[in-house]
């Protein structure tokens, strides 16, 4: 038994010696590892501060180009800035005195941190106006002795060289120019392609001098213009087709100038052994001349007493466009130049004044109908618009300015052009600026005015027993010869003048008529005046009653 309690013992002793090793060797282990991490954590530390701890290092001098200047090494903290400066400056002795006139560059290297207000996430002393880029510049760095280096000054611009910094555009301003470039681009193309279409339209196509003998189109063959002209209105009304008109056009031989103008020049031409009138516009006054062509092709506008249209077209000189436009051709040439030469009798007066008023009735009334005719308003009434025919007879021609209604919807087809009328010949509603141009009425009583002061030109060359008087044109007494809009408002809105008619058509009694008629043609009331159609039956009674007179 004691034996048994002796091994006992022995193994509990030896158990519990076993136990403190155990113990003590992990305590031993945790020891090494606790010292193995804080040497590690010493050393992480330390190289912590080193990296961030340690100061920046920089250069510090004032001129330090100057001689005996010796730049000084400074240290800053995490946060500071090293700053080199040069400066366009007049050079100074050790006294801070100026020393000479001209300037020069003065470097100056300096050290900034955040305990000296400067802001080290934006710093502002770094940033230099690109205007002032010739006389100063700053460099601002973060490493080490980095400021050793001179900035550089840039030579200043001339005004004209300057280059906005589009660094600094805004956006904004960036899209709205690119969007600007866009739709000129875009109006561009549309102006190119209008006008293509344009020209394809009214361009040459080459037709190899086709005869219009010879066009299927033609039909019968007319060898004349007066049957040329009695076939263009057996159709549609509208005038000969365009592919005849270029085929007339090319034929035309021009003979010589019979007038010029501001929209032109017109020649004598011959076709086909006859005289043609060719009205030749500017190529400038493109659009006058469409008006003007597309006005004569009006469906049932051709009378005796409108001016005969033949053709229009668009002939290419080699320098410039020609565009022509080519009607009847009378050599007793304008009223005005008619009147000019010579004196008419009392029958004479009466058919010049009739047929005028014929042409002029016609144009302002409509004709209802599929092939009917809208009315028409002149616009530019005068007497050298009005030509005279061979007969002694008269037709109203230039219709670049007229005007045409749409009784359908009641509107006014008025071409935008920045051409006026005759400011001799103007109502005085037009004078005034009172006329309504939304009303077609206030145009055809605007024509009646003009009318009138032609009736006045016409009845002073009546001559009677040898007595006449000579050829004058409308307030040839009261305004110069180029009158102004002011002059002819004072004279006929505010002062109400009208041309004087002599005491001696009081005698005769066709001159009274026509005195009356005038009379009631140019009231400053425009809704008091007579309409054409009254004047042409007045004047239409007047002379059958001088015809019945001369049997």
């Amino acid at each position: 038994r004691r034996s048994t309690l002796c091994c006992a013992a022995k193994d509990s002793n030896s158990y519990t010696l076993t136990r403190w090793l155990t113990l003590r060797y992990d305590n031993k282990r945790k020891q090494e590892t606790m010292d193995t991490f804080s040497c590690l954590l010493a050393v992480f530390i330390s190289l912590f501060t080193l990296q961030t701890g340690e100061g920046l290092k920089c250069y510090e001098c004032e001129d330090c180009h100057k001689e005996g200047n010796v730049p000084k090494i400074c240290d800053l903290g995490p946060d500071g800035v090293c700053v080199s400066v040069t400066v366009l400056d007049y050079p100074k002795d050790r006294k801070g005195v100026k020393i000479g006139d001209k300037k020069i560059e003065v470097v100056s290297r300096r050290c900034k941190n955040s305990s000296e207000g400067f802001l080290a996430q934006k710093p502002l002393y770094c940033e230099v106006s690109k205007n002032l880029l010739h006389q100063q510049n700053v460099i601002c760095c973060r490493k080490d002795f980095c400021n050793e280096e001179d900035p550089k000054l840039t030579p200043k611009r001339k005004p004209q060289e300057e280059v906005p910094d589009t660094k600094h555009f805004p956006t904004g301003t960036v899209v709205g120019i690119i969007l600007a470039v866009l739709a000129v681009a875009a109006v561009c193309i549309a102006l190119f392609f209008i006008w293509s279409r344009r020209k394809k339209e009214y361009s040459h196509e080459p037709v190899n001098d086709v005869s219009v003998d010879t066009n299927p189109l033609m039909g019968s063959q007319p060898s004349s213009l007066k049957e040329l002209c009695e076939w263009s209105q057996s159709g549609s009304g509208s005038g000969l087709p365009l592919l005849v008109q270029r085929t007339i056009a090319r034929q035309i031989c021009l003979i010589e100038v019979i007038g010029k103008g501001r929209y032109g020049e017109v020649w004598r031409g011959h076709w086909r052994g006859e005289n043609v009138a060719v009205k030749i516009f500017h190529s400038r006054e493109e659009r006058s001349w469409f008006r003007e062509a597309e006005i004569y092709q009006t469906v049932m506008l051709r009378h005796e007493n409108i001016l005969g249209f033949i053709a229009a077209d668009n002939k290419d000189n080699g320098t410039w466009t020609q565009l022509w436009l080519i009607t009847d051709f009378y050599e007793k040439s304008s009223l005005f130049d008619y009147l000019n030469r010579t004196t008419v009798t009392v029958v004479g007066m009466i058919k010049l004044a009739h047929s005028s008023a014929c042409g002029m009735a016609h144009l302002h009334i409509e004709i209802l109908g599929a092939q009917g005719k809208p009315a028409i308003a002149h616009r530019d009434l005068k007497s050298k618009n009005i030509l005279v025919k061979n007969d002694g007879s008269c037709c109203i021609a230039d219709l670049g300015l007229a005007v045409r209604h749409d009784s359908r919807l009641d509107k006014v087809d008025i071409l935008p052009t920045d051409r006026v009328g005759t400011k001799r010949y103007m109502a005085p509603e037009l004078l005034d600026e009172t006329l309504n141009m939304e009303h077609f009425e206030s145009f055809k009583r605007s024509d009646v005015y003009a009318f009138g002061l032609v009736l006045w030109e016409i009845a002073r060359r009546c001559s009677i027993g040898g007595l006449f008087e000579e050829y004058q044109l409308p307030y040839y007494d009261m305004v110069q010869s180029d009158p102004s809009l002011e002059e002819m408002r004072r004279v006929v809105c505010i002062e109400k003048q009208r041309p004087a008619i002599p005491n001696r058509w009081q005698n005769v009694e066709a001159l009274r008529v026509i005195a009356r008629v005038m009379k009631e043609c140019w009231y400053s009331n425009a809704a008091a005046r007579l309409t054409a159609l009254r004047i042409r039956k007045t004047l239409a009674a007047l002379l059958e009653q001088e015809d019945v007179r001369r049997v």
